[in-house]
């Protein structure tokens, strides 16, 4: 593990240390959990101290709680503008997974093929239909909605909360069904993917990546590129697993601000800094 796998780590311990809730099968119901945090950290996991910025949305968007659902989107503005996909490179403990597995040897790892950027907005759609539009205009009698993301295709709630509440408590184990299966193959194809393709679900399938992409070319945590002292030789475009071109493009909608870039920069060209930063630089550089 390099010490950006000690960080994702270290975060997914901390924000998931009800350690108690594993070996009960039950989750924590304290005053933190009306707190969510930056990654995709799911609500039932049994070790979850807050909850999830997705899972939340969908649980507030359709009802009539509005300052709850103006709450929420005011959360994702809030860190997306901060910190854009960063989020997603540092504190999301299921694109952690998804690097781990990655790390295991295959003859050969596919990350730039025909229709990968196609396949990218799939999670915008995602996003949009199964995170805004359906629990919204999809609820019951009292304003209740279904949360359609998680319940369907989120395969960190299956692997943080689904296995673990189903192996600790015996009733959770004995009402699988369907639904849980279908889970569980959503998850296995992930996990196979991710043998040979970086981030697969990051990639094409989580719509808080989506959110959060939105605001990668304002974050106040961005790339910068030195025209200067670059000369182009594709070193970070080379390197970059999430088929961004950093010379070009230094903050791609994809970017997690890894920094194999970075480090891969013959020039030292590259450099990951806030934007204020980058505005003094550039009047010092004026003057």
């Amino acid at each position: 593990m390099d010490k950006r796998n000690i960080i994702q780590a270290s975060w997914s311990i901390a924000t998931n240390s009800y350690f108690i809730g594993f070996i009960r099968g039950r989750i924590y119901r304290g005053s933190l959990k009306r707190l969510c945090v930056p990654g995709l950290n799911c609500y039932s996991c049994p070790g979850a101290l807050g909850a999830c910025p997705i899972g939340a949305m969908q649980a507030v968007i359709g009802g009539r709680q509005y300052q709850m659902s103006l709450f929420i989107a005011g959360f994702f503005m809030m860190v997306g503008a901060l910190c854009g996909r960063f989020i997603c490179g540092f504190f999301c403990p299921f694109g952690l997974v998804q690097e781990l597995i990655y790390k295991i040897p295959f003859a050969r790892k596919l990350n730039r093929f025909r229709g990968d950027r196609a396949l990218r907005w799939l999670k915008y759609v995602i996003l949009i239909l199964f995170v805004i539009l359906l629990p919204m205009l999809a609820v019951d009698a009292i304003g209740l909605a279904s949360p359609w993301f998680c319940k369907y295709i989120c395969p960190s709630g299956t692997l943080f909360a689904g296995i673990p509440l189903a192996l600790a408590n015996g009733s959770i184990r004995a009402a699988l069904g369907n639904l849980f299966a279908w889970k569980m193959f959503v998850l296995a194809a992930l996990v196979m993917l991710s043998v040979i393709i970086y981030r697969p679900f990051c990639k094409y399938l989580c719509p808080l990546g989506a959110v959060y992409a939105l605001f990668n070319r304002i974050a106040f945590a961005r790339m910068e590129v030195d025209s200067g002292a670059c000369v182009r030789c594709e070193a970070c475009s080379g390197i970059c697993k999430m088929g961004c071109t950093p010379y070009i493009n230094p903050n791609d909608t994809e970017c997690v601000r890894c920094g194999d870039c970075v480090r891969s920069c013959p020039c030292s060209a590259l450099s990951m800094k806030p934007y204020i930063k980058r505005g003094r630089q550039s009047a010092a550089r004026s003057k």
